[in-house]
């Protein structure tokens, strides 16, 4: 297969590659419209026995009719009311009724603007939603900006529905809205959300209490079939203690419907008791609150004596969603237990089952439940029963990421008397699809573990994430909830705890390219390391230092730490490890100009990896295999190096690998006198880079696109991709590949015949070589002097 098949899933069409005869004005990429086509369909299940709402849904209608058309409008409803009133109701039913309007797929989340918990931020959200849309976790940029940008462009074109549920602020919204017109956005909120109507052009549709009418035929379709004809005069009473609530409709109705042969008159008296209770104990009332309340603690009450400690022992869940086993852990029953108490608390719309097996909260009712957990147990029993669940999280936890990063060293779980057996996976694919479904109940179980002061608990849970963060990047929780460990850690004096933790904030700044912060973390671990003599982990610190020293191109510290890191690995018969340190070292050999060691270093550790089986790291041995490659002279067999590494990015779905490997076959092509070839090559790494928002190696491609172009012998559009790419790396503050594009510009402005124009780039080019010791920054210092200097021989007469 010719590599061009090997990597198109990488590339994008024909129709991302530009000509510079397309381009006008700035320099850029036309057609690059993403190539994330994933239509998600994540609204969930509309609501059953939905009271019609008629008004309401012909007002929607109206106003959707009524958008504006313009390209760059989004469409944006925010609905507003009272808790209970039913705006999620309202808002999943219509999206439902006007889905085949949108179909390219619908986004959905609960940003849980109310809850007790940290609500979810806008950067999270954007994080599930690019997922969704098919963004491999590589790609996904660490700021939130940068996320909004990848998803406006993403969406771009295609007519998506988007629902954000319980937005709290408009913080959290802004930068979840699309770009254009072609996509709905749907907002509910208890507040007004004024910035949004003011600035983003929305509308508002505040939501009342449902009428009388609709309020009765809400009472009568839950409960019809299960009762005889209730007396008119009596649902309307009904409906009023009720305050005309959909919420508390539902639960007062599925309680009479639970309860066939009671007089009605005899239910609606006792919720007048429980009314009268309430009004006692709360002095400051607020009548809509107060009848979902009085309802919540007239249903609460009616519960049998285990489901009801169920319900409240939820209370303390970290999360929004949980399983059978989770509520097993919590409340110390079986599984079968568990399942039949949780059937109870659904039949009485306590909770809400949205999938099998898969529960949770509305939030008034979340609330409900942590007020009642407060109130009815005590400070050790609340204790125990986190304690028990957190295990059981945790031990999952460990047994997933030892079948997801098998080769990883991972901390033992802590003691524990939890009689709950943790999840087993038979594969990755299993033990990841638990992980993603269970994500934000373990990143709270670590928040959870250190307000409980279960500090032992508190700093296994980011280690453990570390092994699935490194490669999915969610930065804002991978920091926050590390964070969080390390603060725990030293709380208990735990040492190794605090360098592994330090390890992980290391690794998530040089993947967020902030490498002085990465470089103090790095160290940081090292001493600890060092202090409790972790001869593992001391070579992996100075491992990850070498990588922190390449990345600044501190070639000479970073070949010294790949060398004495090699060295321990070796002492510790770590095979794995000393294949990846190799590559590191290789790579170090190839950008200081060392050819030779390079290709024999990296020919050994492509077959090391070969032997046990990593392929995503043969991929990258056999990219910096075919660098050495072709500077050695050997443009074949580089070739057959970087289209394999570009079939494993393929299979492997390395995007962002795949992506930055496309610049050496460009390279590889050019060498093999194909620069049209080439060409293509660059412009889609450089559609890639666009894609994730990665500036620096989008400029380092459009630079090569330049270089293409001068070797065709278009001189003109070599000098305007070499001005954009310069203008670019000033923006990254990246100077070696400042100092190469500039040499390219002047370069390309000689053969122009602008000698003049060239002399102050190539200047410039040679004072940023200066800065540089390695031997190919030597090199290119000298080609930048004999460019001085030949320019300033063939200056252009005035």
């Amino acid at each position: 297969m010719s590599a061009s098949g090997q990597y198109s899933e990488l590339s994008g069409s024909a129709s991302d590659v530009v000509q510079a005869r397309d381009v006008q004005g700035g320099i850029h990429f036309h057609g690059a419209r993403s190539s994330f086509e994933s239509a998600p369909r994540q609204l969930p299940g509309d609501v059953s026995g939905f009271v019609n709402r008629a008004e309401e849904l012909r007002q929607l209608g109206e106003m959707l009719a009524r958008m504006p058309v313009e390209p760059m409008v989004v469409g944006l409803y925010v609905i507003t009311g009272t808790a209970g009133v039913g705006k999620t109701s309202l808002a999943l039913h219509w999206a439902h009724s006007i889905r085949h309007r949108f179909p390219d797929g619908q986004l959905y989340v609960n940003l849980r603007g109310y809850d007790p918990e940290p609500p979810v931020s806008a950067g999270q959200a954007l994080d599930r939603f690019l997922r969704a849309l098919g963004v491999p976790p590589s790609a996904i940029p660490a700021e939130a900006e940068d996320k909004a940008a990848l998803y406006r462009s993403i969406l771009s074109g295609r007519r998506i529905l988007v629902v954000l549920d319980n937005a709290a602020t408009v913080k959290q919204v802004r930068l979840l809205l699309p770009g254009s017109s072609e996509c709905l956005v749907l907002v509910t909120s208890r507040s007004r959300l004024s910035g949004l109507i003011a600035r983003d052009g929305g509308y508002r549709f505040s939501l009342d209490v449902l009428s009388e009418s609709d309020a009765i035929r809400l009472l009568h379709t839950v409960t019809d079939g299960y009762r005889r004809r209730d007396d008119e005069e009596e649902i309307r009473e009904l409906a009023r203690l009720c305050a005309r609530l959909p919420l508390a409709l539902r639960i007062a109705a599925e309680r009479a419907a639970s309860r066939p042969l009671m007089l009605l008159r005899d239910l609606i008296a006792d919720l007048r008791d429980e009314s009268v209770l309430w009004d006692a104990l709360t002095p400051d009332h607020d009548d809509d609150a107060d009848a979902v309340r009085t309802v919540f603690a007239w249903s609460y009450r009616a519960l049998p004596v285990t489901a009801a400690r169920v319900f409240r022992l939820l209370g303390l869940h970290p999360g929004p969603d949980f399983g059978v086993p989770a509520v097993a852990a919590l409340a110390e029953v079986t599984r079968n237990e568990a399942r039949q108490l949780l059937d109870i608390l659904t039949g009485a719309h306590m909770l809400e089952q949205q999938i099998a097996d898969r529960y949770q909260f509305h939030d008034l009712l979340r609330a409900y439940a942590t007020e009642q957990v407060m109130n009815q147990e005590t400070n050790d029993s609340r204790r125990h029963a986190s304690a028990r669940l957190l295990s059981w999280y945790l031990r999952s936890l460990r047994n997933a990421v030892s079948v997801i990063a098998p080769h990883d060293r991972l901390p033992a779980a802590p003691e524990t008397d939890s009689g709950s057996e943790p999840l087993n996976f038979p594969d990755a694919a299993a033990a990841f699809a638990w992980y993603e479904t269970e994500y934000t109940n373990i990143v709270g179980s670590a928040r959870v573990a250190a307000a409980y002061e279960l500090h032992d608990s508190a700093w296994r849970f980011p280690v453990l994430l570390r092994s699935i963060f490194v490669s999915q990047n969610p930065f804002e929780d991978w920091i926050a909830v590390t964070d969080v460990g390390l603060a725990s850690a030293r709380r208990i004096g735990d040492r190794f705890g605090e360098a592994e933790l330090q390890d992980s904030l290391g690794k998530a700044y040089v993947q967020s390219h902030r490498l002085e912060a990465a470089e103090q973390c790095h160290r940081a671990a090292l001493a600890i390391r060092q202090e409790i003599s972790d001869d593992f982990g001391v070579a992996a610190s100075i491992n990850s230092l070498g990588l922190v020293h390449w990345r600044s191109r501190r070639l000479a510290a970073a070949t010294a730490d790949f060398e004495e890191s090699l060295e321990m690995f070796r002492a510790l018969a770590e095979p794995r490890w000393q294949a990846v340190v190799s590559t590191n070292l290789g790579m170090a050999h190839v950008d200081r100009a060392d050819i030779e060691s390079a290709n024999e270093i990296l020919t050994r550790c492509v077959e090391q990896c070969r032997a046990i089986g990593d392929t995503a790291y043969e991929g990258n041995a056999l990219f910096f295999l075919a660098m050495a490659q072709r500077e050695a002279g050997l443009p074949n067999e580089a070739l057959a190096s970087i289209e394999s590494a570009l079939a494993i990015a393929r299979d492997r779905r390395l995007d962002a690998w795949g992506g930055y490997w496309l610049m050496e076959l460009g390279r590889v092509q050019r060498a093999l006198g194909l620069p049209e070839e080439a060409l293509t090559s660059y412009q889609r790494s450089a559609v890639v880079h666009r894609r994730l928002v990665d500036r620096n190696r989008e400029a380092m491609a459009i630079d090569g696109t330049g270089e293409c172009y001068r070797e065709i012998g278009r001189y003109e559009d070599s000098i305007h991709f070499h001005r954009l790419s310069v203008a670019i790396f000033r923006e990254t503050g990246d100077r070696w590949w400042l100092a190469t594009a500039l040499y390219n510009l002047a370069m390309s402005l000689g053969l122009a015949g602008r000698s003049r124009q060239a002399i102050p780039f190539s200047r410039e080019s040679w004072g940023l070589f200066g800065e540089f010791e390695d031997r190919r920054a030597v090199d290119m210092r000298n080609r930048a002097a004999a460019l001085v200097e030949s320019a300033a021989d063939d200056e252009e007469p005035d």
